[in-house]
């Protein structure tokens, strides 16, 4: 059995191997987060990496920031879970109720995750969320 720590080295050292992290925007990112938002409604989409201490935005839709720190993450929920994560109300969910982007602005209600995978591991989520 591989144990989480050995799977964690994998997915960073995969992560790393991409060599796109703090790297400049791309067009091609930044069409998908702009479609994705527009075909979804969402007024905040979002393709991010999440690394050992934080998750950054490869490109972002809708978000001032470039970064966040990786404990307060919706996404790295969706890394640790290995597959898409959709919150209905993050009000209601103990992961997040008093998560900042919830009892603050950005004022996060919804969000759904999906990991996107590079040499088996989970890098890369294309997320949505929706506000108040």
């Amino acid at each position: 059995m591989t144990s989480i720590l050995t799977t964690e080295k994998a997915r960073l050292a995969a992560l790393r191997a991409l060599d796109v992290l703090d790297t400049r925007p791309e067009p091609r990112f930044d069409r998908f987060t702009r479609l994705a938002a527009k075909c979804l409604a969402a007024p905040i989409s979002l393709v991010s990496l999440v690394d050992e201490h934080r998750q950054w935005f490869k490109s972002r839709c809708g978000l001032g920031v470039e970064e966040t720190a990786r404990s307060i993450a919706f996404c790295s929920h969706a890394v640790e879970m290995n597959d898409m994560l959709v919150v209905e109300n993050a009000t209601l969910d103990q992961r997040f109720a008093d998560n900042p982007f919830v009892t603050g602005e950005p004022n996060i209600r919804f969000y759904a995750g999906q990991p996107v995978y590079s040499d088996g591991q989970p890098m890369t989520l294309v997320q949505h969320r929706h506000q108040v």
